[in-house]
């Protein structure tokens, strides 16, 4: 695919629909939060890359059925130490894209969506990294963490790090669909529903 805006100066169109989407008032509309998760070569913003993203979509306390979001990303740069690499090399028969790709797909996905991670200041930060290289700007969606969710409702310090299996612990939440970036957000978007709930939010 070609994007021609990387050699002009022209934004591209989907670049100037999603950040249209932040400004007029959609207030009375139902919230959509957008549940993601994503597997990376490492915890370097700057020097390592997305591998792959799942996403799910949340409307009115329920999971959206359809709502769903899977992508792969092509990776010419393999880091050997990567934990999340050998799970990446064995999704031989999917189609993997450019990020450039990735980021329209994922963006035209999440559209005005709260975005929703488990710690997620680093997953928004590589995205952000990705569009930067891209000549963009950066995410312009409201953003809710799991973690700090869950220290708000166990009345922790906020620098406690619990892990997502923790969460998935403490909120009774079965572990058997984390083996992918879709169903980590899957086991995410759940622990967030609990959490939700337990908060009022």
């Amino acid at each position: 695919m070609a994007f021609d805006w990387l050699t002009g100066n022209n934004l591209p169109q989907f670049w100037k629909n999603y950040i249209s989407l932040f400004d007029s008032d959609n207030s009375n509309h139902h919230k959509r939060y957008v549940i993601f998760y994503m597997e990376k070569t490492g915890l370097d913003p700057k020097e390592d890359v997305i591998l792959s993203i799942g996403a799910i979509g949340v409307t009115a306390n329920a999971i959206e059925v359809g709502d769903f979001f899977e992508i792969f990303l092509i990776q010419e740069q393999f880091d050997t130490q990567s934990p999340a690499l050998d799970k990446y090399v064995k999704e031989t028969g999917t189609e993997k894209v450019v990020e450039a790709e990735a980021m329209i797909q994922f963006l035209n996905f999440a559209k005005d969506a709260i975005l929703v991670g488990h710690n997620i200041n680093l997953d928004i930060e590589m995205i952000n990294q990705a569009l930067k290289r891209l000549d963009l700007g950066r995410l312009k969606n409201p953003i809710m963490d799991t973690n700090a969710l869950y220290l708000r409702w166990k009345e922790l310090a906020d620098t406690t790090q619990a892990t997502l299996d923790e969460l998935s612990d403490a909120l009774k939440i079965k572990k058997s669909d984390r083996h992918t970036a879709s169903g980590n957000a899957y086991v995410t978007a759940l622990i967030f529903l609990k959490l939700k709930t337990k908060l009022g939010i």
